[in-house]
């Protein structure tokens, strides 16, 4: 199949392109390479060195045979958009291409309102590319296991069953997400879910889980295929942030009482959902959810998987919570659809956390520590 990966330079977009062209898809990547540019504005950097996009497709030629074609360009330029679409001519379009952090959403005013700018527009122009292109193109967009928030029902997969004074009907899952960023990926999925509805659109919706991992066998093979490996308290995820302070011998960050709970998911079990949707697309005039990750702990639990498995003394210091969340609450999610397409899960317990300490004890002198903590807080950008 022809596959333009969206957002093709960033820590999924690129495992995910590999992935695809290694089971023999012909891929295309397309980006503007914001994601670089936070880094810079930020002031800080992946652990783990990356090659540019050039240097990434031409190592991967070098190491595999195989070709991926690149555009350099901005979902939010609807001409170029429509070019790109019209040139490669794909038969599905995987869409990553999203400012995807919720601290950075929630960091002022203007972070606000350009994550939900970049974010929705851009979604809105590539619906009309397809539709005005090839409606026939399967959409699989990265949604968020935050959309949901933590409501105190079971969650299913993006669709309720619902009965009203003796009436029934199938109803997209209420919403309620923590972030401006989350926000958008609400918006989104009504956004495509109509465009299936009105306009016979093909789309599935990835409500993903916390990503873990920096490595899948195709990055492994040179280190100039290197994803990204953020552990800063804006871009970061938990884990990272966690594995980081254990081999610096700083006490694990637990916000609140790390009570929270989250679901997870391995990168390699990512890329291969990816696949799986690639390979299975919906219907015509479909909107599928998957709730993509593959097991749920708690923020705390995570902190004490990582204690147990660092090969050292560690300690865990509990600080006030920088985000509006409940601290405790219900959560049991439906997440079967991906495993009945073949999906066979690797869980954290079966995860070797020992590779991703060897990993930071390579990088670790390039950790800036004073990024480990968090600066942004859910109700500082309010102004007094």
């Amino acid at each position: 199949m022809r596959v333009l990966v969206l957002g093709g330079d960033g820590y999924l977009g690129w495992p995910t392109a590999l992935h695809l062209s290694d089971k023999g898809h012909e891929v295309a990547v397309f980006d503007n390479f914001a994601r670089r540019g936070y880094d810079a504005e930020l002031g800080v950097e992946s652990l783990v060195p990356i090659a540019s996009l050039a240097d990434r497709i031409a190592t991967w030629r070098e190491v595999s045979g195989r070709t991926i074609t690149s555009y350099e360009g901005d979902l939010l330029d609807a001409e170029f958009l429509f070019a790109a679409v019209r040139d490669f001519a794909p038969d599905t379009i995987v869409h990553y291409a999203e400012q995807r952090s919720a601290p950075y959403s929630m960091i002022d005013r203007e972070h606000a309102v350009y994550t939900q700018h970049n974010n929705v527009v851009g979604t809105l122009n590539l619906l009309y590319a397809i539709a005005e292109t090839d409606p026939a193109i399967h959409l699989v967009k990265l949604g968020t296991m935050g959309e949901y928030g933590t409501p105190n029902i079971d969650i299913e997969e993006g669709w309720l069953e619902l009965e009203h004074n003796g009436r029934r009907d199938r109803v997209l899952f209420p919403k309620r997400p923590g972030s401006f960023y989350h926000l958008t990926k609400v918006h989104d999925s009504h956004n495509i879910e109509f465009t299936c509805r009105a306009w016979g659109l093909r789309a599935t919706d990835l409500n993903q889980g916390v990503v873990y991992g920096q490595q899948t066998p195709q990055t492994a093979l040179d280190p100039r295929l290197a994803t990204r490996f953020d552990y800063d308290a804006v871009f970061g995820t938990v884990l990272n942030r966690f594995v980081i302070q254990a081999v610096l011998g700083q006490p694990l960050t637990v916000y609140g009482q790390g009570t929270q709970t989250r679901g997870l998911i391995d990168i390699r079990d990512t890329v291969e959902c990816i696949r799986l949707a690639v390979e299975h697309p919906a219907e015509p005039g479909e909107f599928r959810v998957f709730n993509q990750m593959t097991e749920s702990l708690s923020v705390a639990g995570i902190a004490e998987l990582v204690a147990d498995r660092f090969p050292g003394p560690v300690q865990i210091e509990h600080l006030e919570n920088p985000r509006t969340e409940a601290p405790e609450h219900y959560y049991n999610v439906k997440h079967t659809g991906l495993v009945g397409l073949g999906l066979e899960p690797h869980l954290l317990s079966d995860t070797l956390i020992e590779s991703m300490f060897d990993i930071v004890g390579a990088n670790k002198h390039r950790v800036n520590p004073e990024k480990l903590r968090p600066t942004v807080r859910w109700r500082g950008a309010l102004k007094a």
